[in-house]
């Protein structure tokens, strides 16, 4: 499965049921940088259970807002709607695994 890029007309559809991550990140981010490859490498594992979705705080400013990201990268896990687990700044793939348990 491909990583989802969420905007204001998809998140709520795309992360209503099932599992997902949402990380937050922008393009001039060095940790963001760093975090792309592995949230890409997880949704290369584990992409058939897990939702591994991006969401860009320049271009969506507003999803930043409503889910209070003061710094990026901001990483989310949310189990049918509902915030399950937050963490901000590089996580490892192991971490990300662990957060999603």
């Amino acid at each position: 499965m491909a990583v989802i890029h969420l905007n204001k007309d998809n998140f709520e559809e795309v992360t209503r049921e099932g599992l997902a991550l949402v990380d937050f990140w922008a393009t001039w981010c060095g940790p963001c940088r760093m975090q792309a490859p592995i949230v890409d490498q997880l949704d290369a594992e584990l992409g058939g259970s897990v939702k591994v979705c991006k969401v860009d705080v320049d271009a969506e400013p507003a999803l930043a807002r409503k889910f209070r990201v003061m710094s990026i990268p901001t990483l989310i896990v949310l189990k049918d709607g509902q915030i399950k687990e937050t963490r901000v700044g590089y996580q490892d793939l192991q971490s990300l695994k662990d957060m999603l348990r």
